[in-house]
C-alpha cells in the first residue's frame, strides 16, 4: 500500500530534505537568470542543483557528473526550469533561435520553478548507462520530426545497459515545486514574486498563522 500524503502545516523529514535541494535549485536558476546569457542556462544552473541534491541522498545510483551525462535526474525531474510570461498568456517567445537557446534580454520576464516528483506508487526507478545530448536531440527532432526522433531515441535506450535502483518507501508520494517570476534587467533579474513565504520557516510560519476571511 502506497504512503498517505498528510498536510499538517508542518514539513516532514524527508519533505524537508527533498524542499530543500528543489530551493537550492531555484535559487540557483534565479542567480543565472541574467541578460547576455542564454535561456537553457537557468535549467542547466537548477538540474545541476537538483542532480547534486538526488545523489547526495542516494537516489541515484551514479555520480553528479555521469547522472548529468545520462539524464538520471529526469526520473524525478521530467519537465524544464520555466517558461515566458506575457501579459495575457502563460506562454510566449521562442526559446530558440538559428536552433540556439535565446539568448536573455532585459525587458524578458519568465518562470524559474524547477521540481522534483515521486510517484506514490514507484518501487524502484531503472536508468539507461549512455550519454543523452539535448543538442543532438533538437537536431534529430528538427530534421526528422519528432515522430521520428522520438522512435530513433527509444530503440537506442532498448539497447543500453540498465540499472534497477529502489525508491525510498518514505519519498513516495512526495511532489515540490518552487516558482518565482522573474524579470531580466540591465544587469541582473528581479524578483517579481519575492514577498511569497519559500524558505522552510516561511512556509511553515505562514501556515501556522490563522485564516482570516474579509468581513462582508
Amino acid at each position: 500500500m502506497a504512503p498517505v500524503a498528510t498536510v499538517s502545516g508542518r514539513f516532514t523529514g524527508p519533505q524537508r530534505a527533498i524542499y530543500e535541494v528543489v530551493l537550492r535549485a531555484q535559487l540557483a536558476g534565479i542567480e543565472a537568470a541574467r541578460p547576455g546569457v542564454k535561456y537553457e542556462a537557468i535549467h542547466d544552473a537548477a538540474r545541476r542543483v537538483l542532480t547534486d541534491g538526488l545523489v547526495d541522498l542516494k537516489l541515484l545510483p551514479r555520480n553528479v557528473a555521469d547522472s548529468l551525462a545520462m539524464h538520471h535526474y529526469r526520473e524525478f525531474y521530467m519537465h524544464g526550469t520555466g517558461h515566458w510570461l506575457g501579459m495575457d498568456v502563460h506562454d510566449v517567445g521562442d526559446y530558440r533561435i538559428d536552433r540556439k537557446s535565446r539568448v536573455l534580454e532585459p525587458g524578458m520576464v519568465l518562470t524559474v520553478e524547477p521540481g522534483l516528483y515521486f510517484d506514490s506508487e514507484r518501487e524502484t526507478a531503472t536508468y539507461h548507462l549512455r550519454e543523452y545530448s539535448e543538442e543532438e536531440a533538437w537536431e534529430r527532432r528538427l530534421r526528422l520530426g519528432a515522430a521520428a526522433a522520438k522512435k530513433i531515441e527509444d530503440e537506442e535506450k532498448a539497447k543500453a545497459e540498465k540499472i534497477t535502483h529502489a525508491v525510498p518507501r518514505e519519498l513516495r508520494g512526495i511532489g515540490i515545486r518552487i516558482e518565482d517570476d522573474v524579470l531580466i534587467t540591465a544587469d541582473g533579474c528581479d524578483v517579481l514574486t519575492a514577498g511569497t513565504p519559500k524558505t522552510i520557516d516561511e512556509v511553515e510560519r505562514a501556515c501556522a498563522e490563522p485564516c482570516r476571511l474579509p468581513r462582508s
